[in-house]
């Protein structure tokens, strides 16, 4: 058992330093440049605050890999606070994703990646070109296979397989067309194609899992060697999220995700809501050597509007500076009584990749979870699925 070390010490033992502008992918940066003067920006990106849009993300990962200098403004979505004035007046809509292009709005992802290769040239391939055309059909076939076995709730065992068998009939379909090149990619090396399958193939992954017991990568071996490749991308992991957050954040944005209630799908849910985070499979690569001084960094930084918006406000402190001393230095670090439940309402809203990469959320969960089981095994409410206000960006200043 140890002491739990202050502030001070505790900044002291990162030296993590983020370059949110020329750096590698991130969901912090408001303006990335790849090299180019700020005077070459004619292109800015309206997303999601907590990079939950699967539309926005795909624009996002289009953008990092053309290397097109961008700013980025944070909005926010409608299942976890109230839009802001100043966009629904330059977006009555209020959709996401919206682009300005040389002063101009476009919404739709589609539409956009359209105006964008016609700005700047293609991502590989064309959006109209015959074999991407195809693709993107194949996509949404898989889209909706996934959605009636997720988000539609079966009437008996026999519906529920029905279900599956017709996502598994499709997801076959997209390996066959992997297995069509020789490299991982849809196509001879990465592109729109794979911009376009990336966000809720992602999603997939996750909420099958969580929901029905199913392991994506183990059923599918070409999608698997699928995500390697992309995971080999910095593009990729910088817009990369995790289980939890997808598992989570999908119910109110979806209309609702429904369990089969099998043992494996129980067994999955627990170890996505309480660890082991490091046994997850969803990230293959190897973890980076700053996993822990990056979770450190950002927790750091916000800590005083985390503990502002804890429950218990009154053991937070103390009680959070027990679980990075852990993160640090691998010693336990006991909390003051009764903080397991201000503990574990941090570590179930950590938010990949909005507050950090996949790693470093996996390492500040096993501490969170493993100084609050030092006091108690209270867990908080269950996280809302109607929508997610507990997650309103206003409730945090922007630093």
């Amino acid at each position: 058992m140890t002491t739990a070390l202050t502030w001070n010490e505790l900044e002291a033992r990162t030296t993590w330093q983020p370059d949110p502008v020329g750096g590698p992918t991130n969901a912090q940066a408001t303006l990335r440049l790849f090299g180019a003067s700020p005077d070459a920006v004619q292109v800015t990106l309206y997303r999601d605050h907590h990079a939950w849009c699967p539309y926005c993300q795909k624009v996002w990962l289009w953008l990092e890999e053309k290397q097109i200098p961008y700013q980025i403004k944070k909005v926010t979505m409608f299942c976890y606070g109230e839009k802001e004035r100043w966009y629904r007046q330059k977006v009555p809509s209020g959709m996401l994703p919206a682009l300005e292009l040389r002063g101009r709005i476009i919404t739709e992802s589609d539409h956009i990646l359209q105006c964008l290769e016609d700005a700047f040239g293609p991502l590989t391939h064309a959006l109209n070109d015959r074999p991407v055309v195809a693709l993107r059909r194949l996509e949404r076939t898989l889209f909706r296979a996934w959605c009636e076995w997720l988000c539609r709730p079966t009437q008996s065992p026999q519906e529920e397989q029905q279900r599956q068998q017709e996502f598994t009939t499709v997801a076959r379909q997209v390996e066959a067309a992997l297995a069509q090149t020789p490299g991982p990619y849809f196509l001879e090396n990465f592109g729109v194609v794979d911009a376009i399958f990336t966000p809720y193939v992602e999603r997939m992954h996750a909420s099958l899992f969580y929901y029905k017991g199913y392991a994506l990568r183990q059923h599918h071996p070409r999608l698997a060697d699928w995500f390697d490749a992309l995971e080999s991308r910095p593009t990729y992991r910088g817009t990369q999220s995790d289980f939890h957050t997808h598992a989570h954040d999908l119910p109110p944005q979806m209309g609702g995700c429904w369990s089969n209630g099998s043992p494996a799908a129980q067994d999955c849910q627990t170890q996505v809501d309480r660890g082991p985070w490091l046994a997850l499979p969803d990230a293959a690569y190897a973890e980076p050597e700053t996993s822990r001084q990056e979770a450190l960094h950002r927790v750091c930084k916000h800590r005083e509007n985390l503990m502002r918006v804890n429950p218990v406000p009154g053991a937070i402190d103390a009680a959070l500076r027990c679980a990075l001393t852990h993160l640090v230095t691998g010693e336990s670090c006991p909390p003051p009584p009764d903080s397991d439940l201000a503990l574990r309402y941090i570590r179930d809203r950590i938010s990949v990749p909005r507050d950090m990469s996949i790693y470093g959320a996996k390492r500040l969960r096993e501490s969170l979870e493993h100084t609050a089981a030092l006091v108690g095994d209270r867990q908080g409410a269950p996280l809302p699925t109607q929508h997610r206000r507990d997650q309103d960006p206003a409730a945090f200043a922007r630093r």
